[in-house]
This record gives C-alpha cells, sequence and structure tokens, in this order.
C-alpha cells in the first residue's frame, strides 16, 4: 500500500492536528461530501517540448532529486520516505469516489482503462512527525502518446467536475476544499485546503508529453505553483537524452 494518503503522516499530504496521534500510513474512510458545479479556469503553459516515446527506464530520469525538490519548495530537509512501481486504491476510503484522482495520485481505478505500463511513484519529507512540507512526484509510461492524452483529457474532466467541493477521509476527521481546477492543453492544476489545519494546503499538478503524464503534489504551509514547477522540471527531465 502506497503512503501517498490524505493523512499527514508517513508520506501523506493531510496534517493530522490532534495531540498524541502515532505514525500511521494512509488512515482514511468513508465520509460525507457536498459537491458543488465548478467551472474550471484556462491558463496558458509553456509549449511542451517534442519528445519521443519513452520507455520503462526513462522513467528513472524524470523523477527529480531530493535536492531539487527542497529548492522549489523552500526547504533543505527533505527526504525519500516511499518509493514504489506500482498503483494503488483507495476507493472506499474517500467520501465521493468520483474525485479519487483529484486528491490522490498513482491509483489503479484513476488510471483504469489506460493501457499504462508503467509507473513510478515518490514521496519526499522532513524527517519530523510534524513535517513542514511534503510532496509526491508520480511518472506513467503508456503504449502511446494518445493513451496518454486520453488520461490527461480524462482527469481535466474529473477535476472539473469535483470543483469546489469538499471531501472528507478518515471516519469524516479529515475536511478538505477543492478550489476550481486550472486547465490548458498540456497542465492542469488545482489547489486543495485542509479544513482546521492551520493553513495547510497542496497544489496538485498533472501534465502530459508524448507517452508520459506527470503528477505531483506539493503540501506546505504556503504553497502556491511549487507542484506545477515540479511537474514542468519532470517534463524538461522526460526531454533530456
Amino acid at each position: 500500500m502506497a503512503d501517498n494518503g490524505l493523512v499527514k503522516n508517513v508520506g501523506a499530504i493531510g496534517r493530522v492536528c490532534a495531540a498524541g496521534v502515532g505514525l500511521a500510513a494512509s488512515v482514511l474512510l468513508c465520509g460525507c461530501v457536498s459537491t458543488v458545479e465548478g467551472t474550471a479556469v484556462r491558463h496558458q503553459g509553456a509549449p511542451a517540448p517534442d519528445i519521443p516515446p519513452l520507455d520503462e527506464a526513462s522513467l528513472d530520469r524524470v523523477l527529480l532529486s531530493t535536492e531539487e525538490v527542497n529548492s522549489i519548495v523552500g526547504s533543505t530537509r527533505m527526504k525519500v520516505s516511499s518509493e514504489l512501481d506500482e498503483m494503488t486504491d483507495h476507493t472506499a476510503e474517500v467520501s465521493n469516489p468520483d474525485c479519487l484522482g483529484t486528491v490522490y495520485a498513482a491509483e489503479e481505478p484513476a488510471y483504469a482503462g489506460t493501457g499504462w505500463t508503467a509507473v513510478r511513484d515518490q514521496v519526499a519529507r522532513e524527517p519530523d512527525s510534524d513535517n513542514d512540507h511534503w510532496v509526491e512526484q508520480t511518472a506513467v509510461i503508456y503504449p502511446a502518446a494518445r493513451n496518454a492524452q486520453d488520461f490527461f483529457d480524462r482527469s481535466s474532466a474529473t477535476w472539473r467536475d469535483c470543483a469546489n467541493a469538499t471531501i472528507t477521509t478518515g471516519d469524516g476527521d479529515y475536511v478538505w476544499e477543492l478550489d476550481a481546477a486550472a486547465v490548458d492543453d498540456t497542465l492542469l492544476t488545482q489547489r486543495v485546503t485542509q479544513d482546521g489545519a492551520d493553513g495547510w494546503a497542496c497544489q496538485h499538478a498533472l501534465s502530459v508529453v508524448s507517452n508520459l503524464t506527470v503528477e505531483a503534489w506539493a503540501c506546505g504551509y504556503s504553497i502556491s505553483d511549487e507542484a506545477a514547477a515540479i511537474a514542468a522540471a519532470m517534463i524538461e527531465n522526460a526531454a533530456m537524452k
């Protein structure tokens, strides 16, 4: 099981505020959700580079180093806490399973039907139990560019549908507010804020090029476009030979 859940424990994006909570990964249970109609905001990103099809071995160069991640989010002590080469499934632990892909990365149900062939998922955070930053990178390879674009288009629709929704996790103890999704031809971004967590929030980004999609989560107390920057750097890494 990946530790890429919504509770800010070991490898998680959520901030746990209750005193005495021990370290645990992916402590999520179903809750209630209220959904509000949302409209995507279109923004313009940099033109996508022309990249030949990638293979699984290429994924090793796509993920950013911890030094690069630290620099982007303004930390110096983040370390890798989880690495996976498989998808996970938290469907039963999210109040609205239709929005699974907006609050988790590397989820099998979100990628189902795309024909994906390989995945790399990595989480980095400060070693403290009360860490100030949390970052997840996910890179996925598909048989062809069309498959990657189809996933991007499907995700764009999902993020729009889930915009301005409230998602609960973990017995309803953790409440997440999703902002509107910002969409352009190659980049999706969305901000997710945890209620009652002193401003703990995340930016979620998804980008596509050739037969590759990359996802990035950047979480902290003053998050702006860090996930978009991570996703852009991952795409740049994919273009390297």
